[in-house]
């Protein structure tokens, strides 16, 4: 099949580059044991950018080629070294393309040489474990997992930019009448449906430059598809004013200017949006004898309806430089009363942040549905195979009050809790950090337990600060010194070959002190 050369309407496909993930390393080098985590960052992914060319006036390489993929972001590595980030992908396209969605929302339109419009975001990169060491977690053994690229399938849709619009019948004299004020060229034979694309043409009256757009013919039910009409409508909304060309020499039975002009209306009305818009009327190929006379008898009827008309013939060139100046004063005038640009200071302030950053909601099966940008966007840079990142995962969201919002909502522990509402979704089982009797649950991938001192440990130091009272006169008599150093429990032996010498040297000479004082009591007894 071939492949038409003007193509104004193409769905394409785009999806940005994946972000790199960050890297999980530790510095090692010699006589440095303790280097710390050094893992860099991943590379950000490239982006899809639509950007108007000036040049361009057809969107067939899109109908070619309708898959546009940008590049990846490197995967960080060790050494603090970052990953590159992907490149963009810029689309050119013509001035006047809509941006829009399958279902017809418009996402941008695109006016004016280099306006821009980012069709697919790339992926953030992960963040290595260099960038995630923190006062309380000075070498993390993981990292992020870099964001997947933005994926959309978008319409484009070209709407040339013209300030005159002609429509009229197929055979009507629209090419002829650009070609004899401008310098195009279009296909001009004596069939209908010649005129396959819209013309754009350059004309000059006096000190006004402006354009004509040559829109393929309409007939009757052109709106609803019939003839080429349906496809080639939208060129004209942009369009200042309009120009009916008729044809008044048509030999087509039941045609007449009237009726002709009575039949385009009605499919411009049924199009819409076009009401507004100046008319002129054109009563062309009046170099014909009976198609003079036709146009002097519809002239006055015409102009009872309030438009302005202007016979013309393109092949003598007769009534041209009138119907040039006629749309000449319609273009200036509407520049004129186009809005200036504001040119008041503009002063930017932070906006404040509406709406809650999370959704919790339960479900018809009873489970909790987490939804909102963060939460979501935290699980897909978790790595769940290592459990320090899911703990970290755990933590972001008690910090964010996903974990608080659930328990006044009535979850309880062992609910199934989903965070997601996509392909990506995670399901996991509640359990919350709440304390349970004298004991308080850690943060997840930590022990509080491990960092209170055991037991044993505690009566070691309650029996050592009684002997150093009791040696200090604070005490009068220990409670039992006797054992210190010695007799502990199987729990309570792990002192250091150091601290076991210190132990058994000050129980000895403890007893032998208690010995001394025995011996003396005796010998007093003796001599009383």
């Amino acid at each position: 099949m071939a492949i038409p050369s003007f193509v104004d309407r193409v769905t394409v496909h785009v999806t940005g580059g994946h972000g790199g993930n960050g890297c999980a390393s530790v510095h090692r080098e010699k006589f440095k044991p303790l280097g710390g985590p050094d893992g860099g960052n991943g590379g950000d992914g490239g982006s899809v950018i639509l950007r108007v060319d000036p040049n361009l006036t057809t969107l067939v390489d899109y109908h070619r080629s309708s898959h546009r993929n940008a590049t990846n972001g490197a995967q960080g590595k060790g050494d603090h070294q970052a990953g590159s980030n992907g490149g963009d992908v810029v689309l050119p396209v013509p001035d006047g393309t809509v941006v829009g969605t399958p279902d017809g929302e418009v996402l941008a339109d695109l006016v004016g040489p280099g306006a821009e419009f980012v069709a697919a975001q790339g992926g953030k990169g992960g963040l290595g474990n260099a960038a995630l060491a923190s006062s309380t977690r000075k070498a993390p053994g993981f990292a992020l997992l870099g964001e997947d690229g933005e994926e959309r399938t978008i319409v484009l849709e070209l709407k040339v930019v013209a300030d005159i619009g002609l429509v009229g019948f197929p055979s009507a004299g629209k090419s002829s009448l650009v070609a004899s004020i401008s310098r195009a060229r279009p296909k001009i034979a004596d069939y209908p449906f010649t005129t396959l694309i819209p013309n754009l043409g350059v004309v000059v009256a006096g000190e006004t430059t402006f354009t004509v757009a040559d829109v393929p013919g309409l007939i009757e039910g052109a709106s609803e598809g019939r003839g080429l009409g349906h496809d080639f409508l939208r060129h004209v909304e942009r369009c200042a004013a309009l120009v009916h060309v008729i044809d008044c020499a048509t030999y087509e039975p039941g045609r007449d200017p009237l009726s002709d002009l009575d039949t385009i209306e009605a499919e411009l009305e049924a199009h819409g949006g076009l009401e507004d818009r100046p008319r002129l009327v054109a009563l062309n190929k009046i170099d014909v004898p009976d198609a003079k006379e036709i146009a002097v008898m519809v002239t006055a009827e015409l102009e009872q309806r309030g438009l302005r008309v202007f016979p013309i013939s393109t092949a003598s060139h007769e009534g041209l430089e009138a119907l040039k100046f006629a749309m000449a004063e319609i273009v200036r005038k509407q520049r004129e009363e186009a809005e200036k640009p504001d040119t008041t200071r503009i002063v930017i302030r932070p906006q404040v942040a509406g709406g809650p950053e999370f959704k919790v909601r339960q479900t018809p099966d009873g489970e909790w549905l987490v939804t909102g940008e963060k939460p979501e966007r935290w699980v897909r840079q978790t790595d769940f195979g290592n459990a320090e990142a899911t703990g970290y995962l755990a933590d972001r969201l008690n910090r964010l009050g996903v974990e608080k919002e659930l328990l006044e909502r009535g979850a309880v522990e062992g609910d199934a809790v989903i965070i997601g509402d996509g392909p990506n979704a995670i399901v996991f089982d509640f359990a919350p950090e709440v304390q349970a009797g004298a004991e308080i649950l850690a943060r997840r991938g930590e022990d509080h337990r491990l960092e209170e001192p055991r037991p044993a440990v505690q009566r070691r130091r309650s029996k050592d600060s009684d002997y150093h009272a009791f040696k200090a006169g604070e005490l009068a008599r220990p409670a039992d010194l006797s054992e210190y150093g010695q007799g502990w429990v199987d729990d309570e032996v792990d002192l250091s070959p150091a601290e076991t010498k210190a132990a058994a040297k000050a129980a000895a000479k403890l007893a032998r002190k208690e010995a001394r004082e025995q011996a003396a009591g005796q010998e007093l007894d003796q001599d009383e």
